[in-house]
């Protein structure tokens, strides 16, 4: 496979997909965390495991090349002098740690982990008062409480949302965003990416189209690749509309590298049920997409355009139904929209909770979904559309499905 990045598309064929597999960081917690770590379900690891390696061999049956993000990040500290000590620094600016006991132990613990994947995993499955060497210091408040800790009591949290490999980046074109996330705890993630994209030797020098030190959030599952030169952007929960204003410039103004002409920023209702663009409308087809029908009733969209004069963005508010919105993006006559459900609200509302529109294209037509979501799963085959069918009795706990759970590195053209 060749070195680099290359996603010009939803749908062309998957040649290189980045995952991760979850491990300690999907379950090192207790129920009381739970909404401290962004998870709400304690779930059963040996399944979710054997899950995901049953999804995994499924993409790789359809021809990509499977590539972990913890081995690569192992990779890189292995090939790259300096690379780990440049990613403490920046991890454990994001760890939350203000004690400054706790946080010499937590460096302490990790530094002393000789395997580089052993550290990569042991930083992302989190650290108890147990499991650290924490020094009496005296002389502060501030570094002698810590004291108190129980052995239970975590200092180091886990990272339970790693499995969904979208959110953190964004690999458009050649280059990738580097994401501010909405929720602070999950800003760690983006530090393993990162590091990754600037010095591993398969995929360093690949151009950085967002600074994950932005002030404003973006995440991944807002961001579509509809064709070479237009993004489809979510404004939602988790995407401000600013981030998409500073995206929009550095993409036209700020690097001959990119290709993006056209940016369609589509603004969804906020809740759990519209977590991102790609949980309510994925592309699986050239003249096909899924769409969660509650998307409907507050749709509103722009179109961002390079402007005249150096740094100037034009936008134009748009007008019609997102059928038209996407027929305008994709410059097709005709859109075909799949509802989740089949067009039943119920069904709709259910198949939703699970995923049922957050499908993962491998080729043009030929999409992976969770085997739950029947209804839906039957209204895309009757519309023509191929399915690779995921089992997500453990998967689906984390509320997002195949695309959210993938990062493509490589498509074919189309």
């Amino acid at each position: 496979m060749s070195k680099g990045l290359n996603v010009h598309s939803e749908i062309g064929a998957l040649k290189k997909v980045c995952v991760h597999r979850p491990g300690m960081d999907l379950v090192n917690m207790k129920a009381e965390d739970f909404d401290r770590v962004w998870i709400h379900d304690a779930f059963y690891l040996d399944y979710a495991q054997k899950e995901h390696d049953q999804f995994t061999d499924l993409l790789r049956g359809a021809g990509a090349e499977v590539v972990y993000m913890e081995e690569l990040l192992a990779e890189t500290f292995d090939k790259v002098e300096g690379a780990r000590a440049e990613f403490m620094t920046k991890f454990m600016a994001e760890a939350g740690i203000t004690n400054a006991s706790l946080r010499q132990a937590v460096v302490e613990k990790l530094d002393s982990i000789k395997d580089n994947k052993e550290f990569v995993l042991t930083a992302m499955g989190g650290l108890y008062a147990r499991d650290l060497e924490i020094p009496r210091v005296t002389g502060s408040l501030a570094s002698m409480d810590g004291e108190e800790l129980k052995a239970d009591d975590m200092v180091l949290f886990p990272m339970p949302a790693s499995y969904f490999s979208r959110d953190p980046l964004a690999v458009v074109g050649k280059g990738a965003t580097m994401n501010r996330m909405y929720w602070n705890q999950r800003n760690r993630e983006v530090i393993f990416y990162e590091t990754v994209l600037r010095n591993h030797p398969d995929y360093a020098g690949s151009p950085i189209w967002y600074d994950h030190n932005s002030e404003w959030h973006i995440e991944g599952g807002d961001i579509l690749n509809i064709n070479a030169k237009t993004l489809a952007i979510g404004i939602s929960e988790r995407t401000q509309t600013a981030a998409i204003d500073e995206l929009a410039k550095n993409m036209f103004w700020g690097s001959d590298e990119a290709e993006i002409e056209n940016i369609y920023a589509i603004k969804i209702p906020h809740g759990y049920a519209y977590m991102h663009l790609d949980t309510v409308c994925t592309q699986v087809d050239r003249d096909k997409f899924t769409v969660y029908p509650g998307i409907y009733q507050t749709l509103r969209a722009y179109r961002l355009t390079k402007g005249d004069t150096e740094g100037e963005v034009r936008i134009e508010e748009l007008e019609g139904t997102l059928q038209h919105i996407l027929e305008l993006a994709t410059g097709m006559d005709h859109i075909t929209m799949i509802e989740c459900g089949g067009g039943d609200p119920i069904e709709a509302s259910r198949e939703q909770w699970n995923d049922g529109s957050n499908t993962l294209a491998v080729a043009p037509g030929k999409v992976c979904v969770y085997e739950r979501n029947v209804v839906t799963n039957d209204a895309l085959y009757k519309a023509g559309v191929e399915l690779l069918v995921a089992p997500s009795e453990e998967l689906s706990r984390g509320r997002g499905g195949p695309r959210c759970m993938t990062m493509p590195f490589w498509r074919e053209e189309i």
